[in-house]
């Protein structure tokens, strides 16, 4: 029952971070919008991230009837024998699309030059952020190879991705969130399958991944291309 719970728990964040991420850009968006009024800070775009993650490190406890423990326990009962290596790479999906449909013409909603450097910047903060976590908590994968638990990088990174190519496409595709944070959900829930993670670590990691790309944004100064292209809305 409880591993029911926690995949419906999942699920209820990721059509959060859909709604959000569908509903606020293009209230705000219009053509050649400069980048700095489409990507400004508000402080209320804190308040869903914030929230995944307080409740990820208030599920992360360590007795053995804990939450996340009882998720284990039922998983390890129903799917002992789970496993599969799909997660490795639908991580690094939505950047693949991303820059899939670049190469096929549908054009993004930042350049080339400027887009790469806001995907790197927020590679950056998010492979800082649970690298340092991993190695400052040291709490023990459910299935014990080792200490690097918490938070989960493969959930980061499919979130950070799954932002990445949101906030480029969005603005021409309105079921793009639906679709980019659906792969992500779908790396987190393999992760605790897999026996790699609980679910406390998929949701900090997820908090992580989307905040630490969602700032690469925020923070981006534009200094080539000034303005954004007009594709024709």
């Amino acid at each position: 029952m409880k591993l029911v719970l926690s995949i419906l728990l999942f699920l209820k964040v990721i059509l959060a971070f859909s709604q959000s991420n569908g509903s606020t850009f293009l209230k705000s968006y219009t053509p050649k919008l400069r980048y700095q009024n489409v990507n400004k800070f508000d402080i209320k775009q804190l308040y869903l991230p914030s929230t995944i993650i307080l409740s990820g490190v208030a599920l992360n406890g360590s007795q053995d009837e804990s939450f996340k423990n009882e998720i284990v326990e039922e998983r390890n009962e129903h799917f002992s024998g789970f496993r599969t290596h799909i997660d490795d790479y639908l991580q690094f999906a939505p950047i693949a699309i991303a820059y899939g449909f670049d190469a096929f013409g549908l054009s993004s909603k930042t350049d080339f030059k400027n887009k790469t450097a806001i995907l790197l910047k927020g590679e950056f903060f998010m492979m800082t952020i649970t690298t340092t976590l991993k190695r400052i908590t040291k709490i023990q994968r459910p299935d014990f190879s080792n200490y690097h638990s918490f938070p989960s990088g493969h959930t980061a990174q499919a979130f950070a991705a799954a932002t990445f190519l949101s906030e480029e496409y969005k603005y021409k595709f309105k079921w793009m969130p639906y679709v980019s944070y659906g792969i992500a959900a779908s790396v987190g829930m393999s992760r605790m399958a897999n026996n790699k993670h609980y679910i406390s670590d998929v949701l900090v990691g997820a908090g992580i991944g989307y905040l630490s790309m969602k700032i690469a944004y925020w923070t981006h100064q534009y200094k080539w291309n000034k303005k954004i292209r007009n594709n024709g809305i």
